[in-house]
């Protein structure tokens, strides 16, 4: 998992050429204009979703874990907490929609941390991270949260 801003400081090179470009798309593109909905960038091997959600309570969302993309999600407007745990195969299974939709949900979870994300904020979460995203900060809040996929097929490639 990678947690940051797009307006740190840190060198992103470090990163995968297909978290850059991720991160990049992120600083240099304005959301407001684009409706909920899912839009392709190269394919089915990346491609992003806008998303406007309300948090809920902890209690109610749902960890997941996705095994074919790479999820890097970005906060464009609002604020959440997500939740996150490495994920050890032994969690019990809520909904298995892997064949349809890449998307494991499980029932609970032990020793979750939870991120305090904030506008600017993304996480990159990989098929070992356990997430729980649009977990309540401080009450319900609106939020727009671009969520960036990237076939894990890709990472190595240069």
């Amino acid at each position: 998992m990678i947690y940051s801003s797009i307006n740190s400081s840190f060198d992103i090179t470090h990163y995968p050429q297909v978290i850059q470009d991720a991160i990049k798309f992120f600083k240099h593109t304005d959301f407001t204009s684009y409706v909920d909905g899912e839009y392709e960038i190269k394919g089915r091997d990346i491609f992003f979703q806008v998303k406007d959600l309300t948090t809920l309570p902890v209690e109610i969302a749902r960890p997941e874990v996705h095994r074919t993309y790479i999820d890097v999600q970005f906060l464009y407007s609002g604020k959440e907490r997500i939740g996150v745990v490495d994920d050890t195969g032994l969690n019990e299974v809520d909904e298995n929609l892997l064949e349809s939709r890449d998307l494991l949900y499980y029932k609970n979870i032990k020793d979750e941390t939870f991120i305090t994300m904030k506008e600017g904020d993304f996480c990159v979460f990989f098929p070992s991270d356990v997430h729980r995203p649009a977990c309540e900060r401080d009450g319900e809040s609106k939020i727009r949260k671009i969520v960036y996929k990237i076939n894990m097929n890709l990472l190595n490639k240069r």
